[in-house]
């Protein structure tokens, strides 16, 4: 094909393989930053408009403007520009950059309550057709037991996609530009009939006829979608500016169609930067002009938006959408993949200023060039907008050519997808474990029924431990069974067909369970177990505080007596987890991550023998609590550490904060000692580390003054967040948190 003239040709040119594509055809980059290029005058145009309309949206609440006038589908709008004329990469959601449409399918009652919040009603049609539609919301509700009702009421299990897009679903978008939507059609309409006439009629085979067939009316879909805007993607992509088009089409139909937790785009920088090196090479662009694309592509990502419930925002605080882009890593032949690409897309961050989307990732390993590990330390001590994962460690599992779903979560491109399905409470279980199955908030019975620990004397750690792994085995049974429902039911009234159009017909699948309160309580029961702690009881005899006399050690400080706890609960919970059959045969895995939940989950759950108090909030995701890891920050990360992402494969979330004296007194000196902050901790294994430079002070004078700081950025548990953009709940919660003073 013209369109594929100067690559080198092999397996990508007889079958859908993109990883093959770039094996062959990237060239890894081993400079520094001195070819970057600042924005032009068109970009600075554009961003300005962009940050009047977050300006805008802030004034108004944190939502621009919504319409319920129409469901969102892939042609449910005309096109839409930030600054039309201007946009060198095209396409928004609605015909209108921050306005929210309405995704019914997965639950007409979220979208009512929606629409109320925002004072905006439901039209009649639209009313009128889902009284006679089901809803993934409405069928989850049908099949769920009694008990998983209240375990979920209660909130032992919290924030389940119940009740909004489920997410964590990466399409290869690549594909889009490397092939043309034309091609994709075709080889998609073979699976299906490939697939349709096997001899057993299966009711998986049935199925995954009729998603085939809903993928390629997608893909027809997507081509009209382009041709509004003036685009045919019936052929592969040309230059790099039609690579970078084609793949954002390609991503914006799954933007446009599914308000999913997280909507990842994937893997593209390197991809990207082939066309790009052949471009500059043939003279068709300049530097200049392919960093332009770039922070154009950047700006449209960051307008993105879903309409959220004040319920969902609870949960998952500012408003994130979770555009996961995976930076760096090391290929299967032993080559990083770090481009010049990588670097355009890193310095989107200082021409566009520092932002919490998309969500910025960089694949860490040992072998990425010096060069590149410098500047990405810099970035982050300006801008506190990207985070870091641990490519020698995933890399094993999922091969070079994956991704990260939603905040931490590895998938390989085009071949996996992920059933999400938020998080049990850890900390809470174990309360009810004491309590013998009565919940110490509201006194009503769930889970087995034992008599509640004595109450006249010191409990016993040993008793308390066998009835804690009991209660994890029941709850992990509730847990998984509901996680079946729900995919079940979302898989049947909300598939999503523009993502699931860019993945391989028969996917892998992987279920992707998680917890939350480890530190509290890994804390809790080194309290019980190292310290004397006495029950405190209510008029009706329920466990509702505890009395502790003496001392004991902390999550946090590098102290195996109590880490070694952490790390027994993080087996626990997965082993009980495997035993669980998995809806289509997906594959468990486990996360230690809350996003902002962790104030959520706290509001739910009472006083803990670790002294925490009744509704305060937990930390984040495997965090220490905070302020309790009181020896450094290496001691706090070492303990981190031990958590095992074998264990852990969903992830192992860790929000580190630093101030920047502690780093260093010049600005060099502090991007090397960060260098080796991260390179020591991901040699012991760990997963994943959130980065901020800055000091709590900052946070507290954004607190009271926020149209000082309109793009504050930070990281908060496996995202940022504009930290204007955070209720004040969370706000307060991430101002309380540890920030290191010393290394």
């Amino acid at each position: 094909m013209e369109q594929w003239k100067g690559f080198e040709e092999g397996r990508w040119t007889e079958e859908i393989n993109v990883d093959d594509f770039i094996n062959r055809n990237y060239h890894p980059y081993d400079g520094d930053e001195s070819f970057l290029k600042g924005p032009t005058a068109r970009t600075e145009a554009c961003n300005q408009k962009v940050n009047e309309l977050l300006e805008a949206e802030r004034k108004a609440g944190g939502t621009l403007k919504v319409d319920a006038s129409r469901i969102m589908r892939i042609n449910a709008f005309e096109p839409g520009y930030i600054l039309e004329g201007k946009d060198l990469i095209v396409g928004l959601q609605t015909d209108e950059p921050l306005k929210r449409g309405i995704c019914p399918f997965g639950g007409i009652r979220m979208v009512r309550q929606e629409l109320e919040e925002f004072g905006e009603t439901l039209p009649e049609n639209i009313d009128f057709m889902f009284q006679y539609t089901t809803t993934h919301n409405d069928g989850v509700f049908k099949a769920y037991s009694p008990e998983m009702k209240k375990a979920r009421h209660l909130g032992f299990i919290t924030g389940l996609p119940d009740a909004y897009g489920r997410g964590r679903i990466i399409g290869d978008y690549r594909r889009a530009a490397l092939y043309g939507i034309d091609r994709l059609i075709e080889e998609k309409q073979k699976d299906h009939d490939r697939i349709s006439s096997r001899a057993i009629m299966s009711e998986e085979n049935i199925r995954l006829s009729e998603e085939i067939w809903n993928q390629v009316a997608a893909l027809k879909e997507i081509k009209t979608m382009a041709k509004s805007y003036g685009y045919d993607i019936s052929q592969p992509a040309s230059d790099v500016r039609e690579a970078i088009q084609w793949l954002y089409f390609a991503y914006l139909a799954g933007l446009k169609e599914e308000n999913g937790a997280a909507m990842s785009i994937g893997r593209t920088a390197t991809f990207i930067d082939i066309y790009a090196e052949r471009d500059l090479a043939e003279g068709r662009y300049t530097e200049e002009e392919i960093q332009e694309f770039v922070d154009d592509f950047i700006l449209k990502l960051r307008v993105a938006r879903h309409l959220r419930t004040g319920e969902y925002n609870e949960l998952f605080g500012g408003d994130p959408m979770w555009i996961t882009e995976g930076l760096g890593g090391i290929g299967a032949d032993g080559r990083h993949r770090v481009t010049k690409n990588t670097y355009r897309v890193l310095n989107t961050l200082y021409n566009l200023g520092s932002a919490p989307e998309p969500n910025l990732t960089v694949l860490w390993s040992e072998n990425l060039p010096e060069a590149f590990k410098k500047f990405c330390a810099q970035v982050s001590i300006d801008t506190d907008s990207i985070q870091y994962e641990n490519d020698d460690k995933m890399r094993p599992a999922y091969g070079d050519d994956y991704s990260i779903a939603c905040c931490v979560s590895a998938i390989q491109m085009g071949q996996q997808m992920q059933f999400f399905g938020a998080r049990c409470n850890l900390a809470k279980c174990l309360l009810l474990a004491i309590n013998g199955g009565v919940d110490e908030r509201t006194g009503e019975h769930l889970g087995p029924q034992m008599e509640p620990m004595p109450k006249d004397k010191a409990l016993d750690f040993e008793e308390v431990w066998r009835r804690y792994n009991i209660y994890l085995e029941w709850l992990m049974s509730v847990y998984a069974r509901i996680m079946n429902i729900i995919h079940f039911m979302h898989d049947k009234y909300d598939y999503e067909r523009s993502q699931m159009a860019f993945l391989d017909s028969e996917p892998k699948r992987l279920m992707a369970f998680g917890v939350a309160g480890l530190s509290v309580a890994a804390d809790s029961l080194s309290a019980i177990k190292y310290a004397q702690v006495y029950p405190v009881t209510d008029e009706n005899g329920v466990i509702v505080d505890y009395r502790t006399e003496g001392t004991f050690p902390k999550y946090g400080n590098d102290d195996d007596r109590v880490d070694e706890l952490a790390v027994a609960i993080s087996e626990k919970s997965i082993q009980e987890l495997r035993k669980q059959p998995a809806y289509r045969g997906a594959v468990t895995t486990l996360s230690v991550l809350t996003i902002t939940s962790n104030v959520m989950y706290g509001k739910k759950t009472g006083n803990t023998p670790d002294g925490r108090r009744a509704c305060t909030p937990f930390a984040p995701g495997a965090n220490p609590m905070h302020n309790r890891d009181e020896k450094g920050a290496i001691a706090s990360l070492n303990s981190v550490a031990k958590i095992d992402w074998n264990t852990c494969q969903d992830g192992i979330s860790n929000t580190f904060s630093i101030v920047p004296e502690a780093l260093g007194k010049v600005p060099e000196a502090r991007r090397d000692v960060l260098v080796n902050l991260l390179t020591g901790y991901f040699q012991k294994g760990a997963h994943h580390l959130n980065v901020n430079v800055l000091n709590r002070d900052t946070l507290i004078d954004a607190y009271h003054n926020p149209e000082k700081y309109p793009n504050l950025t930070i990281r908060v548990s496996g995202y940022a967040v504009r930290f204007n953009a955070l209720s004040r709940a969370h706000q307060k919660e991430v101002i309380e948190r540890t920030f290191h003073t010393a290394v």
